[in-house]
């Protein structure tokens, strides 16, 4: 994410099967595949995003849809869609428990070297259990989970901007001795780092520690709360935290179309998979309602902006004033809507002083 825009853009890729509505409607099947990638990134640059964030995984969730069961590891996934564009910033995303901080760190150096500063990272602490299983690595308390995260990314900062050699630490979670990274990252002081996670540990860790808070709201109130707290939070560390909402869009002339889009995907909503994901997270799906079931099949968790191309600005205009920072574009059909994005929406943002 740079920053010259009032509000960045981004495409929350399909960097994994089926994402992101938990349903069996899928207009392209394939898109998450690394050619459909690829074509993707590229149309991105052209259209005037800002930055690509990948979704990562280790195994799927199953289901009819077979939720996420093919993926792409987002290190390696960077690299060549790094090597695909020439301006567009592209994340990756790491899950603390299965990275040591000094290889992450070596990795990342070498993404920010070969792309010339475009590289960021997204830490997700852990939360899916059956991955880690499957590791035969164990899953920490909660809160503890925050901590080793915080003490991740005090490492990679250390290794990023350190002398060469100097760099130790020692807590219960990791022992650096002497850390070295070289080359150390082009970007300064050290590429953007994004953490994702609305429970208190979480807030506490983004506001203390990274540059982004990603945020994935159910509702316009949600994504509200939690804007107004992080920036708060941030405000009280002597830290500017900048806020990433995901928004499902989907938009036509026809102000009918989106609601009929809709209606198709909650028609192939996917319960098993949606229990299945809910089930890693710890939450009692059994408690699931009707309306809890169709918000995922449309939108995988993001906020719903729908309608017009006019009701999608307005949208975002509204999380602006919020103090939404960027927006994480999903969409039903992503090579179309990245393109479209670029000739349909962005001039109007344009207009609407959100872009430059």
């Amino acid at each position: 994410m740079t920053e010259p825009d009032r509000l960045q853009l981004g495409i929350f890729m399909p960097s994994c099967r089926n994402l992101m509505s938990i349903s069996t409607y899928k207009p392209d099947p394939d898109d998450w595949t690394y050619a459909a990638n690829r074509r993707i990134a590229i149309e991105a640059e052209k259209a005037g995003f800002d930055f690509i964030f990948p979704v990562s995984r280790w195994m799927g969730f199953g289901g009819e849809c077979d939720y996420m069961g093919d993926s792409l590891e987002t290190m390696t996934w960077a690299a060549g869609l790094l090597e695909a564009t020439s301006t567009l910033q592209v994340y990756s995303t790491v899950h603390v428990p299965v990275f040591n901080p000094v290889v992450a760190a070596k990795m990342g150096a070498t993404l920010d070297h070969l792309s010339g500063g475009r590289w960021g990272i997204n830490i997700v602490s852990g939360w899916n259990k059956p991955e880690f299983d499957m590791m035969g690595i164990d899953m920490l308390p909660h809160e503890d989970r925050y901590r080793r995260t915080a003490d991740f990314i005090r490492c990679l900062k250390g290794l990023w901007t350190e002398p060469p050699g100097t760099f130790n630490f020692e807590s219960p979670n990791y022992t650096i001795r002497g850390g070295t990274v070289r080359p150390q990252p082009q970007r300064k002081p050290h590429p953007p780092i994004v953490n994702a996670g609305q429970s208190e540990a979480a807030r506490d860790t983004v506001t203390s520690h990274c540059d982004w808070c990603f945020i994935c709201p159910m509702t316009w109130e949600a994504a509200e709360e939690i804007t107004i707290d992080v920036k708060a939070r941030a405000r009280k560390k002597g830290r500017d935290v900048k806020v990433v909402c995901a928004a499902m869009c989907l938009w036509d002339d026809d102000p009918s179309w989106a609601e009929r889009e809709r209606e198709r995907l909650i028609a192939g909503a996917d319960r098993v998979a949606t229990k299945n994901w809910f089930d890693t997270l710890g939450v009692e799906s059994g408690s699931f309602g009707d309306h809890t079931y169709e918000h995922f099949a449309f939108t995988g968790g993001a906020l719903p902006i729908m309608g017009t191309r006019s009701d999608v600005v307005d949208g975002f205009a509204k999380l602006s004033a919020m103090g939404v920072d960027g927006i994480l574009m999903t969409f039903l059909r992503y090579e179309q809507d990245t393109a479209r994005t670029g000739t349909e929406l962005i001039p109007l943002l344009r207009e609407a002083g959100l872009r430059a």
